[in-house]
C-alpha cells in the first residue's frame, strides 16, 4: 500500500491506495476528520477497509484531507476543525435539551469548507477522469457535517455518502436541497450515548434522507461518540459493491 501527501484545493491530503504509479483509481473516496482531531487522524482507516474487502485494492484510492483551520491557539496542539464551534455553548445546549439549536443554525465558516472540498473534488476528477457517481463522500462527526453540505451542492449526486457519528445542522438549507440525494446510497452510524452529538439529532438527519428518497443503511449502537465496527464493514461492502 502507498500513502503520498498530496495539496488537492488547497488541503493537504493523504491519499492511501494499492495501486501502481500512474494507475488511475476506479472509485475515489473522501473521508474528513472530526473536529479537534489532526489531520492524519482517520487515515489507519485505509488500511481496515482494505483488509476488510481485499477485491478494492485494484480500484480504489482514498483521500483523507486535513482540515483548514488550527486549534493550537485554543489549546488543542496539533487539532484541526472544518469550523469553528463553540463547545461549551454546545455542551451547554445538550445539558438543557435545546438540541434543536443543531438543526436549526447555519454555522459560520461551513461555505469556506465546502468550498474546499468542492475544489479538492474537482482536482481529483482532473487527474482521473472519474464521473461523480465514481466518488463517495464521507468522514466522521463534523467532517461526515462537511460531506453532507458538499454533496448537496455538487452539480451531480456522488455515488454514495458515509456518515459517522452525524447530525442535521443548517436544516433550512439542507432539507430544500435534499432531492438531490434521491437514491444515492447512505451509510450512516450513531452512538445511542452519544454525549457530544445526541442520537435524537442524528435520527433528524437520517429522517430528512430517507424523506427525500436516498438508500438509507442506518446503524445504531450501544456506544459514545466513536466509529464502531459495523461502520467499517458496510462501508466496505458498499464500495465493494460499487467497484463489482
Amino acid at each position: 500500500m502507498s500513502q503520498r501527501v498530496m495539496e488537492l484545493g488547497g488541503l493537504t491530503c493523504r491519499v492511501v491506495s494499492h495501486l501502481p504509479a500512474g494507475v488511475q483509481p476506479k472509485l475515489v473516496v473522501v473521508l474528513c476528520h472530526g473536529f479537534g482531531a489532526p489531520g492524519t487522524d482517520l487515515v489507519g482507516i485505509g488500511d481496515e477497509l482494505f483488509d476488510l474487502s481485499p477485491k478494492l485494492a485494484d480500484s480504489v484510492e482514498i483521500i483523507f484531507p486535513a482540515a483548514p483551520l488550527s486549534l493550537d491557539q485554543f489549546g488543542m496542539f496539533g487539532g484541526r476543525a472544518w469550523w469553528h464551534i463553540d463547545m461549551e455553548e454546545l455542551i451547554g445546549a445538550i445539558e438543557h435539551g435545546n438540541i434543536r439549536i443543531l438543526r436549526e443554525r447555519r454555522p459560520d465558516g461551513i461555505e469556506e469548507a465546502r468550498d474546499l472540498l468542492l475544489a479538492l473534488i474537482d482536482d481529483v476528477r482532473t487527474r482521473t477522469g472519474l464521473p461523480l457517481s465514481q466518488f463517495v463522500l464521507g468522514g466522521f462527526s463534523q467532517g461526515s457535517m462537511l460531506a453532507v453540505e458538499a454533496a448537496l451542492n455538487l452539480s451531480e449526486p456522488p455515488g454514495g455518502l458515509c456518515l459517522w457519528s452525524s447530525t442535521l445542522v443548517s436544516e433550512a438549507d439542507w432539507r430544500p436541497k435534499a432531492a438531490r440525494l434521491k437514491g444515492v446510497p447512505v451509510l450512516q452510524s450513531h452512538g445511542r450515548q452519544d454525549q457530544i452529538l445526541p442520537f435524537d439529532a442524528a435520527v433528524w438527519l437520517r429522517d430528512m434522507l430517507v424523506e427525500a428518497g436516498a438508500i438509507m443503511d442506518f446503524i445504531p449502537f450501544n456506544g459514545p461518540h466513536t466509529i464502531p465496527m459495523p461502520g467499517l464493514e458496510h462501508l466496505a461492502e458498499m464500495l465493494a459493491h460499487k467497484v463489482s
